[in-house]
């Protein structure tokens, strides 16, 4: 097992196990760090909101445009905008780090 470095929306530090081949969306919300993924990975809802760490921007696949035109509708994004249940967590993940986006 690996692990993600997780900001909660209060600014609290977590270091979460993660599940290969799990959505990263899955792991945050098993955790209980406020993440909702409402719509349980079906990219329709966008409350599984993160902003991606810049050192992992890079690292990740490019969003998907069905990922895309759902950021498109959230009212405020930032750079590295990301909707967790988009990013299935691998090895080569071992050390995210995001941070839960403001509601």
């Amino acid at each position: 097992m690996g692990f993600i470095h997780v900001t909660d929306r209060a600014g609290k530090r977590h270091e979460l196990e993660a599940v290969e081949g799990w959505r990263v969306m899955e792991i945050l919300r098993d955790h209980g760090v406020g993440m909702e993924g409402i719509c349980g990975g079906a990219c329709a809802c966008a409350t599984c909101h993160v902003v991606i760490d810049e050192t992992w921007a890079d690292r990740l696949h490019p969003p998907r445009d069905e990922e895309i035109d759902k950021l498109d509708e959230l009212p405020l994004l930032h750079d590295g905008s990301r909707l967790s249940c988009q990013i299935i967590w691998g090895p080569d993940l071992d050390g995210l780090s995001l941070t839960i986006a403001d509601d």
